[in-house]
């Protein structure tokens, strides 16, 4: 089925608010977790890249860089598809993304994307050591953007206020689970796999460092000219205003941008717009607890 006639089916039938379901400790949404066994025994192949993040960590800004990076910075290769289509959500159940069966019959090499926490990635990754580059952004930013994502996203579960979703996300009791396992557990992976694990942070502070670091872990050249082509196409307002990047070519019954856009402001440090002062202390608290131990550190502004 053609994403023209995925989305006239979506147009006429209205969307439910997802719930969570417990998969090995870690809430999951309910589709994804009805199809468990299919997605934890896809069948990774040796020159797979997969891109992983948690929900709402600069996931589609480092996939458009990817491909970007991957088609010689030419972006009217990138046009091909949506985003969505080009790189399958292999967790992911609804019609409008390319899912497991589109990623099976996909020639190689193949970019999928996950939101997986470390202990939830099907084993064939492993196995076929693939090649993995992970995103982290600061919890605080990270929050604020899941929140809003919550609220035009009409298949995630209902987030409920500002300050009942900001409980449930400090407890992991939201899809995918704790952000303080999610980052932790992939920046101890690091040491034991080819993963490349990045910061939003110094994404947005330095992006042709950060874009070389990714061409240099896929073995793939850079020119100057080509770097500062991706660096365009990839900021914030051009990836805004990317219909092939913005999730603007879905239904508004399953992403409502009149709500709030799917790319908001793209910033570090936009938490201070949402936090009381109670909330940023108590988060301190549990990042001092969740991360102490870790030499895992972040930047929640520049």
């Amino acid at each position: 089925m053609d994403l023209k006639s995925k989305r006239e089916d979506l147009d006429s039938e209205s969307i439910e608010r997802l719930t969570l379901v417990e998969v090995e400790g870690v809430a999951l949404t309910s589709d994804t977790a009805e199809k468990w066994g299919r997605i934890w025994g896809f069948q990774a192949r040796p020159d797979d890249l997969l891109i992983c993040t948690y929900p709402k960590a600069g996931t589609t800004w480092l996939q458009e860089i990817v491909d970007m990076i991957q088609h010689g910075g030419d972006p009217e290769k990138c046009a091909r598809a949506p985003i969505h289509q080009r790189m399958p959500f292999i967790e992911i159940c609804p019609p409008m993304f390319a899912r497991l069966e589109e990623a099976d019959a996909m020639p190689s090499p193949r970019t999928l994307k996950t939101h997986l926490p470390v202990q939830l990635l099907p084993p064939s990754f492993w196995e076929q050591n693939c090649k993995i580059i992970y995103m982290a952004r600061n919890v605080k930013d990270n929050a604020v953007s899941y929140f809003h994502f919550h609220r035009m996203d009409q298949g995630m579960p209902e987030p409920g206020n500002w300050d009942q979703f900001l409980a449930k996300f400090m407890a992991g009791k939201v899809a995918w689970g704790s952000w303080f396992d999610h980052v932790r557990g992939w920046w101890e992976a690091k040491d034991r796999h080819p993963i490349l694990y990045l910061f939003y942070e110094d994404l947005k502070e330095d992006p042709a460092q950060e874009i070389q670091k990714v061409a240099q872990f896929l073995e793939l050249e850079l020119p100057e000219s080509v770097l500062n082509r991706i660096i365009q196409h990839t900021d914030f307002e051009s990836m805004k205003a990317n219909p092939m990047a913005n999730y603007t070519s879905l239904s508004p019954l399953v992403m409502n941008h009149a709500i709030s856009p799917f790319m908001r402001k793209g910033t570090v440090g936009d938490w201070k717009e949402h936090f009381t002062v109670a909330q940023n202390e108590q988060l301190d608290d549990v990042i001092a607890r969740e991360l102490g131990g870790s030499s895992l550190t972040f930047r929640t502004q520049l």
